[in-house]
């Protein structure tokens, strides 16, 4: 899928987001690269980038030609502009490739590949690093969220980071690759690029990208064994040689704040946290904010639980400051995103739409909240396979995005195709056509 459109005339610049092929074990699905991307394209580009230009947003998913995905990579390192590049999926090896000049080699796996196909049907590392050296512009980012298979982590392991990074002139690259026996993730948004995502939202002005990576990688709840590029002591020896300006600190500390727990009374529910060893305005946070515990139960599948104390957390929050409160509105986008990762693509829908309203009528349709709310909406919606159920929450949805003036006016007309079909009276000739999703 592929959002923003081109113009000429300005510097713009470009966010190119690529889902590989999942890595799965027994079953358990390690990362959903689909589903990382398709968060990831909820974040306003410019915050992506951390620029306020004009930028356009490509991305790539069950692709299965490299170079379809090499074409697409020299367009966006071509760019004048900022550029930001995320690959997220499997990263696999060429065990057959002894003597293949590019064998032994790692590669990005791409939708189909196997392992006897991976010199042809998957993405070459070194491609990657290629274009990326090629770039003659500064502004440039590349995070990576990856699981290694067996065939490439001892390869990732010889030396302890991902190979070629430390060329990359004008590059700021950062990641993670787990192993092959890291836990499932169920499916969901990988803790890192979550951590990325929530980072960019809830920060009142954009961290700088060495400080969005410390957080994300400190709050992830990484496996033990996971490769961090750049590692902290990285960081540090980097901090040592050159210092960087003050307005990018390389080393930012991370203050464990407990997780608070639900506690049911009778007759309501509250929330009961502890701010044991957390002092100042650290524990006015943990006293005040579960979305810790809320992750955590999330990403470990109990979606009921974490639904339960997000629905405790808004209740006070909207008896200390009102329905129509910010604070209130952020509670209902929390339980938008948690009701996403559940899969209740209806609830979804019908809290995005709710929270776009809302931040309609309090901050206007310029501001990026209410963008962020509208796009998470319409792609819930699409997501959404219940013919009611689309139908009841398609009018809302469709009334919301014409009052804003979205960056891609195609959006629009996908949401008023598909509530035009959703009205189609069922038998009838029309009805038979696929409803856009």
């Amino acid at each position: 899928m592929g959002f923003g459109g081109v113009s000429g005339g300005q510097r713009r610049g470009h966010a190119l987001l690529l889902a590989g092929d999942a890595a799965v074990r027994r079953g358990g699905v390690l990362v959903a690269p689909g589903v990382n991307v398709a968060a990831l394209a909820m974040v306003p580009t410019g915050a992506l980038l951390g620029h306020g230009v004009p930028a356009d947003m490509v991305c790539l998913e069950g692709v299965r030609d490299p170079n379809t995905v090499l074409a697409r990579l020299r367009v966006a390192v071509g760019t004048e502009g900022p550029l930001f590049v995320y690959v997220s999926g499997r990263l696999t090896a060429d065990r057959r490739g002894r003597g293949h000049g590019r064998g032994h080699g790692l590669f990005v796996a791409l939708a189909g590949t196997t392992a006897a196909s991976v010199r042809y049907t998957s993405l070459p590392w070194e491609w990657l690093l290629g274009e990326l050296r090629s770039r003659t512009a500064d502004e440039a980012t590349l995070v990576v969220d990856l699981v290694a298979d067996k065939a490439a982590w001892p390869l990732v392991g010889e030396t302890g980071t991902l190979p070629g990074l430390a060329g990359l002139a004008g590059v700021e690259a950062f990641g993670v690759v787990c192993g092959p026996d890291a836990p499932a993730a169920g499916g969901a948004v990988s803790a890192y690029t979550r951590q990325w995502i929530d980072q960019l939202r809830r920060a009142p002005v954009r961290p700088s990208n060495v400080e969005l990576h410390v957080l994300a990688a400190g709050s992830a709840g990484l496996a033990p064994g996971t490769l961090v590029v750049p590692s902290a002591r990285e960081l540090e020896t980097r901090s040592a040689a050159a210092p960087a300006p003050a307005s990018v600190p390389v080393r930012v500390p991370v203050v464990p704040v407990p997780a608070p727990e639900p506690v049911a009374f009778s007759g309501t529910t509250r929330i009961a946290e502890t701010a044991e060893g957390v002092t100042g305005s650290a524990a006015a946070v943990a006293m005040e904010d579960p979305r810790a515990r809320l992750h955590a139960l999330a990403m470990g599948g109990r979606h009921g639980e974490a639904d339960a104390l997000a629905r405790a957390w808004e209740r006070s929050v909207v008896e200390r400051s009102g329905q129509a409160s910010a604070e209130a509105v952020q509670c209902g986008e929390i339980r938008a995103d948690l009701a996403r990762m559940a899969g209740d693509f209806a609830s979804a829908t019908r809290l995005w739409t709710g929270a776009g309203r809302t931040r309609l009528a309090l901050q206007g349709a310029d501001a990026a909240e209410v963008q962020d709310a509208a796009t998470g909406a319409l792609y819930c919606w699409t997501q959404l396979k219940d013919r009611a159920g689309a139908l009841e929450l398609g009018p809302a949805l469709v009334g919301l995005l014409r009052a804003l003036p979205l960056p891609d006016p195609d959006l629009l007309r996908l949401a008023e195709r598909r509530l035009e079909t959703l009205r189609t009276p069922e038998g009838s000739p029309d009805a038979s056509r696929v409803v856009p999703s």
